[in-house]
């Protein structure tokens, strides 16, 4: 995967200065994405899974215009952080645009939160994909020794960034497929519970979620995950899901 995932960000950044990173010895991805970055000297930041393929041709483009009018961007997130897992504030506070393999074969696509596809004043990101400026990290850095496992070191970081007075963005025009989908067993929970106790302060304790509208579908394809995520679509997708959420 690690080969395959470096060759893509190649491919992306054809003609562009870019530093690849692998750490294989980490203890925790707090832990191995500290000591990646400091094998690095470039300003903008891209922290990945090495079991993503992202698909969106001008990846790069896009990254660099985000970043000019936000700190630090991600796929998925939530404009508000109630607990240790950025999908339990429910709609219409959580946004997200991330293709899976399915069982069955193909592709399933999932696309949470109406209103525009670039969603300003997020207060924590999903670590499948960060893009940063430097600043941020240097800054903000990573809680290796409460975090020292493979999960909520993402919430964590990202909370704290946009408590740090970071801008924040979702940004759903970037298409990529994530191999993997957690799982949320005795180890993750344990996890969650250090995250909730280190901001229990800054969490919300009684919080009712509610879910609204959302969209998904299944593709055969890479291509027709493309075709299906092309921006116009989903911007029409997510005006619906905007309205039909403005009750809840």
């Amino acid at each position: 995967m690690f080969r395959r995932v470096c060759e893509r960000y190649r491919t992306l950044y054809t003609g562009r200065s870019v530093e690849i990173v692998g750490i294989h010895d980490a203890r925790s991805l707090a832990e191995g994405y500290e000591r990646g970055i400091a094998q690095t000297k470039g300003e903008v930041l891209i922290l990945s899974h090495d079991d993503i393929d992202v698909l969106t041709p001008d990846f790069a483009a896009r990254v660099a215009h985000h970043l000019a009018g936000n700190d630090l961007i991600g796929v998925a997130g939530t404009t508000r952080l109630v607990e240790g897992r950025w999908a339990a504030a429910g709609d219409p506070y959580v946004y997200a645009l991330i293709s899976s393999p399915l069982p069955e074969g193909g592709y399933g696509t999932m696309l949470l939160g109406g209103g525009p596809l670039v969603v300003p004043g997020i207060q924590a990101l999903d670590g499948v994909l960060l893009a940063m400026q430097r600043r941020v990290f240097a800054a903000v850095g990573f809680d290796a020794a409460v975090f020292d496992h493979f999960h909520l070191y993402d919430l964590d970081f990202s909370f704290r960034a946009y408590r740090a007075g970071f801008k924040l963005a979702v940004c759903r025009d970037i298409v990529l497929i994530h191999e993997s989908t957690g799982r949320y067993d005795a180890v993750w929970r344990e996890y969650k519970r250090r995250f909730d106790l280190k901001h229990r302060e800054h969490l919300l304790a009684d919080w009712k979620a509610k879910e609204g509208a959302r969209a998904s579908f299944s593709s055969s394809t890479r291509e027709d995950i493309l075709r299906k995520c092309a921006p116009v679509e989903l911007a029409r997708i997510a005006a619906q899901i905007e309205r039909a959420n403005a009750v809840l």
